[in-house]
């Protein structure tokens, strides 16, 4: 049997949550008769229920998933100085991997962000005689230097510039979850033939295990509205200021209304913007089970919001699992993100605005209320279409195990 391990300090899968793209992949690989190997930590702040480990390492098989966990120190938030230190222990760990317990590899991916493990990968690899494959999930360091402040001429940059040109150029293939990212990779190594570009996907077989929504969050959702909705994490990325600033444009409108289901760290400083401004056509639900988003989208929103905050990291473009949700709701999508990919377009599925313009995104929702019914399926039904089409893991797989070769 053919033996991939995959090497991302940040997997998951859908119990442990964090996440869960070599979760997906893998099964799609396991599939085709390979075995595969997920090595990741213990520990990190996104996961949400982290596994007990209490050896150096722990052999898990999670859906016929090899999971191996490798014990790190626990630290408190993404910014935590702490976080790079876990990744140094991480990184010298690998080197010590139950070796005969998991068999010969055939090839080895080192996934992004973290650049550290880059180089066990690389060793690991060269030790077995296989193939290295990094995976670019984030580009580092340019984003520490975009969001953190940090001056390429930092010593830690400097290291860090110093493992992503190394990858490029050892690597025998680079997988890129962006998909214009082959210009920035080119000026800092990498061969042009060996850029393989294989977004985040969507499991058909588990997209449509829908449930329906607890009747307590139904008595929350207003009746007889034109429902602009959002569900996913609520952070200063997701941008959703804007969307409550275009609720106030809108609030005599009314019959629209704007639901933001989730959690995170803006939703209180959300809550109460939307409490100064007083706005009436603004609700905010808890988090729902993953099964239950299907539900929601279909039965109560009319059209869903997607919004960033803009950087210029997304020169390179996107690949968001929530816009996936949303195409495969189909339900017409408000993409309110400046990035060089336009996936709704593309699609056909919605309205693109600037990035942080409530003016812009006010507009576009009128302009979808005022459309027929029959005019909105329409656009969901495209951008059904265009996820089954570009998203399905079935069809990613093939297109890792070609890149991989």
């Amino acid at each position: 049997m053919k033996n991939i391990w995959i090497i991302n300090e940040y997997a998951g899968s859908p119990f442990h949550g964090a996440g869960t793209r070599h979760y997906y992949l893998g099964r799609e690989l396991m599939r085709r008769g390979y075995k595969v190997y997920i090595i990741t930590n213990s520990y990190s702040h996104i996961l949400i229920n982290p596994p007990m480990v209490e050896n150096a390492f722990k052999i898990e098989l999670i859906d016929g998933l090899n999971y191996v966990w490798v014990k790190v120190p626990r630290y408190k938030h993404a910014h935590d100085k702490k976080r790079f230190a876990k990744s140094l222990v991480f990184t010298a760990k690998l080197l010590k991997l139950p070796l005969p317990g998991m068999g010969k590899p055939e090839v080895i991916v080192a996934s992004s962000p973290e650049l550290f493990p880059v180089i066990s990968g690389y060793i690991l690899a060269k030790k077995q005689k296989v193939k290295f494959i990094f995976e670019v999930r984030d580009i580092w360091p340019l984003q520490i230097i975009e969001l953190g402040g940090y001056s390429k001429y930092h010593p830690f940059i400097a290291l860090l510039q110093w493992l992503e040109n190394f990858a490029y150029k050892r690597a025998d293939a680079v997988i890129s979850l962006l998909p214009n990212a082959l210009e920035h990779m080119k000026a800092h190594g990498l061969r042009e033939d060996k850029f393989h570009y294989i977004p985040n996907g969507i499991s058909l077989e588990e997209i449509n295990k829908i449930e329906p929504l607890e009747e307590k969050v139904r008595e929350m959702i207003p009746k007889g509205k034109f429902i602009v909705g959002y569900t996913g994490t609520i952070g200063h990325s997701n941008a959703l200021e804007y969307l409550v600033s275009a609720a106030r444009l809108l609030q005599e409108e009314k019959d629209i209304h704007f639901l933001i289901v989730g959690e995170g760290k803006d939703k209180e400083r959300l809550m109460r913007m939307s409490e100064e401004l007083g706005l009436s056509n603004v609700s905010f639900l808890p988090a729902i089970p993953k099964r239950q988003v299907q539900s929601l989208l279909r039965e109560f929103v009319d059209a869903c919001y997607m919004g960033l905050m803009n950087s210029p990291l997304f020169q390179f473009g996107i690949s968001s699992n929530k816009l996936f949700d949303y195409f495969y709701s189909g339900k017409p999508i408000i993409y309110a993100v400046n990035s060089s990919n336009r996936p709704v377009d593309e699609a056909g599925a919605g309205i693109s605005v600037p990035a942080g313009n409530p003016e812009a995104i006010a507009e576009a929702i009128l302009k979808l209320k005022a459309m027929s019914p029959e005019e909105r399926e329409e656009m969901g039904r495209r951008g059904r279409e265009y996820v089954i089409a570009n998203h399905n893991w079935e069809i990613l797989a093939q297109k890792f195990l070609k890149a991989i070769g």
